[in-house]
């Protein structure tokens, strides 16, 4: 999460790739949102921003299993181009159970397998007259085809588990559909504990995984509506960053369906409460369907699996998700809850891991043979994954298992229509890409010449640079169109790339983050110009104005998912991961966090977690808080929950009298900040108009008053800094100018105040310091009145140590 280091959480499974002690998945539940390094050389400048319109493409395919327009037939498409026979299986029941029927399927001049399935015949000659469940079995050069081969004579045909080309096919795992619309179960749940059904290998290669396996449902066409989705500019919102069960599992104060807590259902439930807050965007951690079924009954946390980035499929809604888990009601009830969000004004934002697969990578280090064959791996492995040289590993920049293979065109396309589909049908507005650097690789696999993995921003081939050219991003201005926001970073290589993601993408702006917390919790320690906090306020020019895009590039944030809460990051000095159930324990986690704990006070933690939510609010840019932030949500010091599927981990809404009041006092600086245009400009803020004429719609000041200098920027002794927008500027405006102060000194520093216009005067909306909270819940006045007169020109206010002070000229 920090500078020069990775996700400490991945580090166990780089080195020992054995079977999970309850679920056997290679590193099935490690998270992959990596952490950036900050020891990268300048980005080259990129081509500049056109925001032309264009019409948006419709992504049509074929693959997948569907009803005809009769609903007479089943159609069954699924890819392979090295594949020598396909079979797939139907099945009347999702687990336990041995199959009613099994086809050939025909291959194409496309290496598309394709078989059509009556209806009719399932129901009178097998029975079958409920939800179809299937799956394919496929052989190819490693392990060919023989008609001797059955599932009680299945070593026939055995080559190898992995053979010179990488293919890895094995007749004896039923393989789920990349383009399954619902998987039917997880591979280890309360029914199955052994994993090892699913693996390769010398021990476990004629294992039959068909009683145990996911199945993929064919799905009736549904007609849920997904509302109107909202249109607002992605400059204008306020991010939630949340895990969707988290959000309500222990909510039971709030009028929610008490018996459906913790799924989409009273999620969608809680959308008019996240309105009220100020919310504009909910981003959920990921939603694809992932290996979590058991963690309810795991007494440890040695198999729980709880964020969720370990996707089993790139179409299927988590089906744990759902109060309604029967065939299609994970997807109906998906759409109806994003249907509440866009009733309520809010967009969905989803996390999407498209750089790895929940198949994850070899289970022993240095041992090419045994590896999960779940899906892309027994379809097509040199396909859907990059590949070392002697094509017997993976390639792996994402420390869980290995890349996808994202510059391969048809694992693109899974990519693509995966996309088309989670936002045309089931309505999402945007999507947050865990280790997106992965997306922009050029190669497919590691050669002589090579390695398999460089990221190049400009080629028109990649992934990255596909999905913006065919799935029509928002305009900046606002409009019809997908929010994309890459994660800008993964591991080694030239995968840190913070403010050099292509044009139309948006960014999670890891210096923006690093500069604050060292500034808040480093002073003494850790040398911060001026400067770098004026660039980060500004909306981070130095990223993102070099290739012309707008501040909007620029996602701030002070904390994520991955990492502290809000209020750990300053109740404590480092990670305590390895506490008892249920704030622990994890493993990994980060060991430079750039916290503090202030000393121990309980008042200066709130004190500096008003300052947290200040840089974002007052920031140009789009802020993205974590869900639970805004009540001071504590992990207990664990900086790595990505197992605790727990109460410890879930958002408690019992709140402290400090916690409502702390909320209150988010809520209304949310407000402030949708309430002045002149904190989410368009543009980077600029010193003159086209015509040269001064605007001075900036303007960074000294404490003493005086205009603040390059050399007063670039002393790392100085530590308090002040600004004043000209509101003036920006359509919409109430005020005349904001002054916004910055004391990162441990004690009291007076600010003389600049102009405020003719004829204003400054007033005041909010000081952090902890003298405010005497006032009571209401910690910021939106609608500063007469008690609140500060003054005008050249009067003066002390400022606490480490506070911020906002001003308004009326």
């Amino acid at each position: 999460m920090m500078p020069s280091s990775r996700r400490h959480r991945r580090s166990p499974w780089l080195t020992r790739w054995q079977p999970l002690v309850a679920m056997g998945l290679a590193s099935a539940l490690v998270s992959c949102a990596a952490s950036d390094a900050s020891d990268t050389a300048p980005a080259p400048e990129a081509p500049a921003v056109t925001d032309t319109v264009r019409q948006p493409v419709t992504l049509t395919w074929t693959l997948g299993a569907k009803y005809d327009a009769t609903q007479a037939n089943i159609d069954f498409r699924v890819y392979s181009s090295r594949a020598t026979r396909i079979e797939v299986w139907i099945y009347k029941t999702a687990q336990g159970a041995q199959e009613v029927v099994s086809y050939v399927m025909s291959k194409g001049s496309d290496n598309v397998w394709s078989k059509s399935v009556s209806v009719n015949t399932l129901k009178t000659s097998y029975g079958l007259t409920g939800t179809v469940y299937y799956g394919y079995r496929a052989w190819g050069p490693n392990w060919t085809w023989s008609s001797s081969w059955s599932k009680t004579n299945n070593t026939v045909g055995f080559g190898s588990d992995v053979d010179t080309a990488g293919n890895r096919f094995n007749p004896n795992k039923l393989l789920w559909d990349p383009y399954a619309l619902e998987l039917s179960h997880d591979p280890v749940n309360p029914s199955n504990q052994d994993a090892t059904v699913f693996a390769s290998g010398p021990t476990h290669r004629y294992k039959d995984s068909g009683p145990y396996a996911p199945k993929g449902i064919v799905l009736l066409p549904d007609t849920t509506a997904t509302g109107t989705k909202p249109t607002r500019a992605f400059k204008d919102d306020i991010i939630y960053e949340v895990h969707l069960r988290g959000l309500t599992k222990q909510d039971t104060g709030s009028g929610l369906d008490s018996t459906c807590l913790g799924t989409y259902k009273t999620a969608g439930q809680k959308a008019a409460q996240l309105a009220a807050l100020g919310i504009t965007a909910v981003e959920f951690l990921p939603l694809h369907e992932t290996d979590n079924g058991n963690n309810d009954t795991v007494v440890s946390t040695a198999g729980d699996n709880y964020w969720g980035y370990m996707n089993l499929s790139y179409f299927a809604p988590d089906r744990r998700y759902a109060c309604d888990q029967t065939a299609g009601g994970p997807t109906r009830e998906f759409k109806a809850m994003v249907k509440a969000f866009h009733d309520a004004g809010i967009k969905v934002l989803v996390d999407v891991v498209y750089n790895h697969t929940g198949e994850g990578g070899g289970w022993v280090s240095g041992d090419p043979s045994t590896y999960n064959v779940m899906s892309y791996r027994g379809l097509d492995n040199p396909t859907y994954y990059s590949l070392t040289k002697d094509m017997k590993f993976n390639w792996d920049n994402t420390g869980v298992g290995g890349n996808f293979n994202t510059f391969n065109p048809t694992a693109q396309n899974v990519i693509l229509h995966s996309l088309s589909y989670w936002k045309d049908t089931l309505g999402v507005d945007g999507f947050r890409f865990d280790l997106a650097s992965v997306l922009g690789n050029v190669y497919e696999h590691e050669t002589n010449e090579h390695s398999g993995y460089l990221y190049e921003r400009d080629n028109l081939n990649t992934a990255l640079n596909r999905i913006t050219a065919q799935l029509e991003p928002r305009p900046e201005g606002g409009g019809a169109g997908t929010d994309y926001i890459a994660e800008p970073w993964a591991i080694g290589g030239n995968s840190y790339q913070v403010g050099n993601f292509p044009a139309k993408w948006r960014e999670w702006n890891g210096a923006f983050r690093d500069t604050f917390r060292k500034d808040q919790n480093e002073l003494g320690v850790t040398a911060v110009k001026p400067g770098d906090l004026a660039t980060r306020f500004a909306g981070s020019s130095d990223l993102y104005g070099d290739d012309g895009r707008k501040p909007a590039a620029s996602v701030n944030f002070m904390v994520a998912h991955d990492g502290f809460t809000l209020k750990d990051l300053y109740s404590c000095n480092g990670k305590n991961n390895g506490q008892a159930w249920p704030f622990g324990p994890s493993d990994g986690g980060d060991d430079s966090n750039h916290s503090w704990d202030q000393g121990g006070s309980a008042l200066l933690q709130r004190q500096a977690a008003r300052n947290g939510l200040a840089f974002l609010m007052l920031s140009a840019g789009v802020p993205m808080m974590t869900g639970g932030d805004e009540f001071l949500r504590s992990q207990n010091c664990n900086n790595n929950a990505y197992n605790l599927d727990s109460s410890g981990n879930w958002l408690n809404y019992a709140w402290s009298t400090e916690q409502s009041n702390f909320r209150l006092f988010a809520k209304n600086l949310i407000a402030f900040r949708k309430a002045h245009p002149a904190l989410r400009p368009a543009e980077f803020y600029l010193p003159t108009d086209t015509n040269g004429n001064v605007m001075e719609q900036l303007r960074w000041f000294k404490p003493d008053g005086a205009v603040a200098n390059t050399a007063y920027f670039d002393d790392t002794n100085n530590h308090a800094l002040a600004y004043r927008i000209d509101a003036t500027e920006f359509s919409g405006e109430t005020v005349s100018a904001i002054y916004v102060a910055y004391n990162g000194w441990s004690a009291n520093v007076n600010f003389t105040l600049p102009w405020p216009g003719t004829g204003k005067q400054w007033y005041r909306v909010t000081d952090t310091c902890s003298w405010i909270e005497a006032r009571g819940a209401d910690q910021v006045t939106l609608n500063p009145g007469s008690t609140d007169l500060i003054g005008g020109e050249n009067a003066n206010y002390g400022l606490c140590g480490r506070g911020v002070l906002v001003l308004v000229a009326k």
